[in-house]
């Protein structure tokens, strides 16, 4: 639980965890931001009112609440309220899911959204891609060849982000309402064809190997109803119990991220339209060639504390 509520290593790594926090509380996302700067390398004035056209200027409760993190100051009246709320109300998570969650390192938010929520976000996904659901042809004119489209704001997206049964299952699983939302980006991936195979990531961890691989979540939202077979989020279920393990088997001087992770045991994960898969950070993840006859509209979604436990050797 300490690990959970961020008592641990702190290093480079916490501190980059802290600097994508704060990025995320003003609206902006790591990607873009990293593309701006290094493009740009603008003064610090320039970079807020980029920041300020990109997001919109942050709200009085926003700064408040990253001026008490950065000063190590107590949290502000509105964040507390929030957590409090939170707190109050009736678990997302029941026991079994909680027990599958410990089992498999993965757990599926039902209804995390209501529908409507979810067809707006896949409406600004489809927006975003100039695709038309009614023609198929407009499916592959724009789409991304790696599955993630580069868009962070939209008014859609916060609304999904503000969910207060996500926050909760999020709490549930960090043991804490303290959290801080990501502002991560959203996914298209339309069905594979002749002339238009798969090019996204295969499996994969977004976190260093160095044993042991600390607590933490990942999300991903599912904006319609994506079955097994349409590209969903594939996974390897119960890793995160056995991955020092088979590190430790691993002939001297082989890459594990080389590895053929699918042969572990690889599982894609369907749900239906505003359901939420959260995963632990320590399994093998990644979407999957798309042989539905849609496509994936997906929203990256995730809640942290603002001090987690991280290594800073990267392995």
């Amino acid at each position: 639980m300490a690990a959970r509520q961020g008592q641990g290593l702190r290093g480079a790594e916490a501190e980059a965890h802290r600097t994508q926090i704060v990025l995320a509380a003003l609206g902006v996302g790591l990607e873009q931001t990293m593309q701006y700067v290094l493009r740009e390398a603008p003064e610090f004035a320039a970079f807020e009112d980029w920041i300020v056209r990109t997001a919109g200027a942050p709200d009085a409760a926003t700064v408040a609440r990253i001026q008490a993190l950065v000063d190590g100051g107590p949290a502000p009246e509105a964040a507390l309220q929030l957590q409090a709320r939170i707190d109050a109300m009736e678990p997302v998570l029941d026991a079994d899911d909680l027990a599958h969650w410990d089992e498999h390192g993965y757990v599926v938010v039902r209804q995390a959204t209501t529908p409507e929520h979810s067809a707006a976000a896949a409406q600004a996904v489809w927006e975003a891609v100039r695709a038309d659901p009614a023609d198929v042809e407009s499916w592959y004119a724009h789409a991304p060849r790696n599955t993630m489209v580069q868009m962070f704001q939209h008014p859609a997206f916060d609304v999904n982000r503000r969910s207060l049964r996500i926050h909760k299952a999020f709490a549930q699983l960090w043991g804490t309402a303290d959290l801080w939302r990501s502002t991560d980006r959203c996914g298209f991936n339309p069905p594979e064809r002749p002339g238009y195979p798969y090019g996204g990531q295969g499996m994969h961890w977004d976190v260093s190997l160095h044993q042991p691989i600390p607590f933490a979540t990942q999300g991903i939202l599912y904006l319609t109803d994506t079955p097994p077979e349409q590209g969903a989020l594939t996974l390897v279920p119960g890793f995160h119990r056995r991955v020092g393990e088979w590190l430790a088997q691993l002939p001297a001087g082989v890459e594990p991220r080389q590895q053929d992770l699918h042969a572990l045991g690889a599982t894609p994960i369907g749900a239906g339209a505003g359901d939420l898969v959260i995963w632990h950070q320590a399994l093998p993840h990644g979407p999957s060639p798309n042989r539905g006859t849609q496509p994936r509209l997906v929203q990256y979604i995730n809640l942290a504390p603002a001090h987690v436990p991280c290594h800073d050797t990267w392995v």
